[in-house]
């Protein structure tokens, strides 16, 4: 039975915070595997990966998911940064997550429940990439993941007439939430394509944030930019990255904030 969409938006979070000034920094990951093609640039070796969460903890930040960086109060948020992965795929329990258990890191993994244990059919020709299986999401979870969603199957939200837009946003929410027992407060815009209609819908679904890459017009906590991390991204283009993303948002005039009736809300226990 479909969960009461009611009781989904009343249970957005209102706990957590904006950034009190400019915006946090979250970086972007998608696949973690040794590979020999990658023509999209989305995959790191796990190599690389173990070699960028050191590089993390020598300069003082603690990766963590993007509920846990947005919940922190602003005082107490710098050091921290926001660690995502798009897609789901079944190589982030196997690979991913024992490194982020071994730096002390955390993470945010958007996953699509409507292809569960599929495969990345989206990206063609690209190599066929397995998805997270729904005991494989759950494990993640009971790990210390946070899991949010990224549609039900990768699509272009832009592009959908309002009802299949719906179905990409609050009906991958009701999934998750039987999945997993928690109700997801993320969501990340497949390819990053987003504008004001598809905001307004993720925000209806009852989502306490939205994950973007490059965010148009429509500014705030439904639009978060994230920095890309690729299996290129040593110590000195890091440190490039970090000070660019400081640059870049050090006088952003209209902080990320969440909308009043989300920091009104209490949210009373996530899991059933």
């Amino acid at each position: 039975m479909a969960a009461d969409p009611s009781v989904l938006a009343d249970s957005r979070s209102a706990r957590l915070r904006p950034p009190a000034c400019g915006q946090p920094w979250i970086l972007t990951y998608h696949s973690v595997c040794e590979w020999t093609s990658d023509p999209y640039g989305i995959t790191v070796s796990p190599a690389r990966l173990d070699h960028q969460l050191a590089w993390l903890r020598r300069h003082h930040y603690t990766g963590v998911s993007v509920a846990t960086l947005l919940r922190t109060p602003a005082a107490a948020r710098r050091g921290l940064v926001g660690l995502t992965f798009d897609d789901g795929y079944r190589d982030f329990v196997h690979e991913a997550l024992p490194a982020l258990l071994r730096h002390g890191c955390s993470a945010t993994v958007f996953v699509l429940p409507g292809r569960l244990g599929g495969s990345n059919e989206w990206d063609r020709p690209g190599p066929d990439k397995p998805l997270l299986t729904a005991e494989e999401i759950r494990t993640a979870a009971d790990a210390g993941t946070e899991i949010g969603s990224h549609g039900l199957r990768h699509r272009d939200l832009t592009s959908l007439t309002d009802d299949e837009l719906r179905l990409e946003t609050q009906r991958s929410r009701e999934l998750l939430r039987d999945l997993t027992g928690v109700t997801p407060e993320g969501f990340c815009y497949p390819y990053g394509s987003v504008d004001a209609r598809v905001v307004d819908a993720v925000r209806e679904a009852g989502y306490g944030y939205g994950c973007a890459l490059t965010p148009g017009p429509p500014a705030g906590p439904y639009t978060l930019p994230r920095t890309h991390i690729s299996h290129a991204d040593r110590a000195v283009r890091l440190r490039v990255k970090d000070l660019r993303h400081r640059l870049r948002h050090r006088a952003s005039a209209a902080p990320a904030r969440l909308p009043e009736s989300a920091q009104a809300t209490a949210g009373s226990g996530e899991r059933r």
